[in-house]
């Protein structure tokens, strides 16, 4: 089995629609459903691209990594790569829908940092004055691509990504401390984001590999402070603690969705034996990696 990889979920891959050859495509929840007679959507699926929606109209329900989203106007919906997710019920919604190839929005940046986050939301709503902005948005990205399509002289992947950059500004939910922090910030400042993204990046392709931070820093070149300031500067979280949250996510994804035994879960994962994995399990869940499965199995 390789790595990412969960038999029962149906790893997509992003194609891009003959005559589309960009890394953003525009649909609707009505031509998901015109193209998806089977319903396969409403089975466990696995992207390896971003996919976001909006939701104009209608009520439904969504499934991301063991949580279920109620979907209603006003909701927007999304799925980062390798989130396990499927749409449980989107009879009733219409509004449009967007794929995205990782790495497409442009970087550095506030959007390629949202993009980046694993540990994102999956849903959430806008206010009135909001969504109808970030309906703007959609629309404008929407009769570009159309454009771009129907005529390739007008085509222009710079003009695309920057045009899904606005949307995914628009609809950014802000947090307590207000929006987002401006890309302008002190040197000192941005200096420590760059040191989390470096770390966030090594954590996603080696977490199963490497569980302490001191193996990060030292490959990276820093100092294990450096990255635990970065990291909680970043995120609230130590880098420990940010670590230990990405193993504890993948393992829940391996026993909702896989008949695996905790011994090949903790093989997976990269744990020496299943007891290591089952105390790891326990101090972070809350409950033996048995009794999760049996309450959020997802098959």
């Amino acid at each position: 089995m390789k790595s990412g990889q969960l038999p029962g979920v149906k790893q997509l891959h992003y194609t891009p629609a003959p005559g589309a050859q960009f890394d953003v495509e525009m649909l609707s929840f009505a031509q998901l459903r015109l193209m998806d007679r089977s319903r396969r959507r409403t089975r466990p699926q696995r992207p390896d691209f971003h996919v976001m929606a909006l939701v104009q109209s209608g009520v439904g329900r969504h499934t991301a990594d063991f949580i279920d989203h109620p979907l209603r106007e006003r909701t927007v919906v999304w799925i980062r790569p390798g989130v396990v997710h499927r749409w449980t019920d989107v009879e009733d919604l219409e509004g449009p829908l967007l794929l995205f190839a990782q790495g497409f929005p442009p970087a550095p940046g506030p959007v390629a940092q949202a993009a980046a986050d694993v540990f994102g939301p999956a849903c959430w709503q806008l206010d009135k004055d909001a969504w109808e902005l970030a309906l703007r948005a959609a629309d404008h990205l929407r009769h570009e691509h159309t454009a771009a399509v129907s005529n390739p002289r007008l085509a222009s992947v710079p003009l695309l990504a920057h045009l899904l950059s606005a949307l995914v500004l628009r609809v950014l939910p802000i947090g307590p401390d207000g929006p987002p922090p401006p890309t302008d910030t002190p040197h000192e400042h941005e200096a420590e984001h760059a040191v989390f993204r470096r770390y966030r990046a090594a954590v996603e392709e080696r977490f199963a590999e490497h569980h302490h931070v001191r193996d990060y820093a030292a490959a990276l070149g820093y100092d294990p402070r450096t990255l635990t300031r970065a990291t909680r500067a970043a995120t609230g979280l130590g880098a420990k603690q940010f670590l230990d949250q990405r193993i504890l996510l993948e393992a829940k994804r391996l026993l909702a969705h896989t008949d695996l035994p905790a011994a090949r879960c903790a093989e997976r994962l990269g744990f020496h034996d299943a007891a290591n994995f089952t105390t790891f399990f326990q101090r972070q869940a809350g409950l033996s990696p048995s009794r999760w499965r049996t309450r959020h199995d997802g098959r």
